[in-house]
């Protein structure tokens, strides 16, 4: 194995899930600004949008995302590009004006 290309500045680091609240000590090599108190210590904090705490596949909780599913979206998305190939294939069969030219007077 390569020597030194591992990090060497591990220390406890405080994650804290944004969508429960729950909080994680442990030790990595992640910086912050921000630092949280946690049983009468300070440590660094790292805030994270999803964790085993509040992910659906480890918590078994389903979650609807949305109102209207991927197939109700597909439909739509389909019948709009059907509507519009349908204008212009209309559009396209309409027999055009021709302009003519007007005779001009010669003297």
């Amino acid at each position: 194995m390569k020597k030194d290309i591992h990090p060497t500045n591990y220390k406890f680091v405080v994650f804290k899930d944004l969508n429960n609240g729950t909080t994680f000590l442990t030790r990595s090599t992640a910086e912050s600004k921000e630092t949280i108190k946690l049983d009468g210590q300070e440590y660094p904090l790292i805030n994270i949008h999803i964790s085993s705490s509040s992910h659906p596949f480890f918590t078994g909780e389903e979650r609807i995302v949305d109102i209207e599913g991927r197939v109700d979206k597909f439909k739509a998305r389909e019948a709009a590009g059907v509507a519009a190939r349908q204008k212009l294939a209309a559009k396209a069969l309409k027999p055009k004006k021709v302009r003519t030219k007007e005779a001009t007077p010669t003297s």
